[in-house]
């Protein structure tokens, strides 16, 4: 199971480097160059982050992309949910068929618990955060 995907972990660490040139705008070239993140996966994560409204594109000699909102009103549970859906521990199914003890199952309430609290947790954690993690 992973909690982050290769998308998320993508899409949140180029949100950070555009969060710290806020005023730039910067080539996916140059993001994917400096992050280590394959030039063509990147371009189809930054599509996502532009058709959701996390960052604007501008074509030409000085074109790239540039933070649209504030870092700290981009919470990372909403880059998650964009990129992997919601935080799910566990689909209770079997075999492509949900199981018929779904209702009334204890781990599944358990599970859902601790979803809960992930979900909690990273609704806390803004591209703004990661950025003060870094300087301090």
């Amino acid at each position: 199971m992973k909690l982050l995907t290769k998308d998320s972990d993508y899409a949140i660490r180029t949100l950070m480097h555009l969060a710290l040139h806020p005023h730039e705008f910067i080539s996916t070239k140059q993001i994917s160059d400096g992050q280590g993140m394959p030039y063509q996966f990147l371009r189809r994560i930054v599509q996502k982050l532009i058709s959701h409204n996390l960052v604007e594109s501008k074509e030409g000699i000085r074109g790239g992309i540039k933070i649209k909102r504030e870092p700290e009103d981009i919470k990372i549970i909403d880059v998650m949910q964009i990129f992997q859906g919601p935080v799910q521990l566990s689909a209770c199914m079997f075999r492509n068929k949900l199981c018929e003890n779904r209702a009334n199952c204890v781990l599944r309430r358990e599970l859902q618990r601790i979803e809960s609290i992930v979900r909690n947790e990273f609704r806390d954690v803004s591209i703004q955060k990661l950025i003060n993690g870094i300087k301090g």
